[in-house]
């Protein structure tokens, strides 16, 4: 078995758009820099990502220098965002929890509601460190998160996607296989270990950094949303729930919390405790 490295590393400056894989990206308190500080809210001001529009998917969000934005999207003129400033505050919704945050503009909700064909609104989350604790069934006291489903981190591995395709290749749609691993959007990928090993884990290093291995990461819709094409299949679901399912939840890769800060460079070796 090779030694267990950093494959990859992914910022989505915006929840459910595309974004980049950096070769290193510094690690913050409630996620990698940049990653997850904007989303989409719609009128009720719940928020709204690829469950609902699958067509997020197509659209791209790069991170400027200030902090603020380049969106595009098929059929769209690219548009600057600029930060906005924390005036007022709206209070949004993601997944049961309340979090407050901050208007990104009437021009970057008429820009998405246009590209989604309904009224929606974009949003920043000026000050991650106190405005959405974790969960505190998986969190330690001061605990925060940006605007991910649940938690700082997402790793997933290599070998655990191989032998998912393999079962998928082996199931009742294998002309679906090989999925990528895009499909699991995670924030950082882990090559070098067994498949499935990492539901053993319950810390990682990755280069000088330590993360919490908070709980297994429980998959939806999302997953067999083709995130080139923004087409919708039947895998991975079909799968993982024949054979990754944990109680009630299809299971793939695992959401971490860091322990300190630093910085991640592709390449980092990855040392597992269990």
């Amino acid at each position: 078995m090779p030694t267990p490295a950093l494959h990859a590393l992914h910022v989505r400056p915006v929840k459910s758009l595309g974004g980049s894989s950096p070769v290193e990206a510094a690690v913050e308190p409630w996620g990698l820099a940049g990653d997850r500080r904007w989303m989409l809210i719609d009128t009720t001001a719940k928020v709204v990502t690829q469950r609902q529009h699958a067509r997020l998917a197509l659209a791209f969000a790069e991170q400027a220098p200030d902090g603020g934005l380049l969106v595009s999207a098929p059929g769209m003129e690219p548009l600057p965002v600029a930060v906005p400033e924390p005036s007022a505050t709206v209070t949004t919704e993601i997944f049961r929890s309340k979090v407050e945050a901050v208007p990104a503009g009437a021009a970057a909700d008429e820009w998405f509601g246009t590209y989604l064909g309904e009224s929606v609104r974009l949003v920043h989350l000026d000050d991650p460190a106190r405005r959405r604790p974790i969960d505190p069934d998986h969190a330690l006291p001061g605990e925060t998160v940006n605007l991910a489903d649940g938690y700082p981190l997402l790793v997933t591995t290599t070998s655990s996607l191989d032998a998912l395709n393999a079962l998928i290749a082996e199931g009742d749609h294998p002309d679906e296989s090989p999925l990528p691993m895009d499909r699991f959007r995670p924030t950082v990928v882990v090559e070098g270990t067994a498949p499935w090993d990492e539901d053993d884990w319950t810390r990682v290093v990755i280069g000088d950094v330590s993360f919490r291995v908070a709980k297994p990461c429980a998959r939806c819709v999302v997953t067999t949303t083709d995130q080139r094409t923004a087409e919708r299949g039947r895998e991975p679901l079909r799968t993982l729930a024949r054979h990754r399912l944990i109680g009630n939840k299809m299971i793939f890769g695992q959401n971490l919390v860091p322990e300190d800060t630093g910085v991640l460079r592709v390449g980092d070796p990855v040392e597992i405790l269990r």
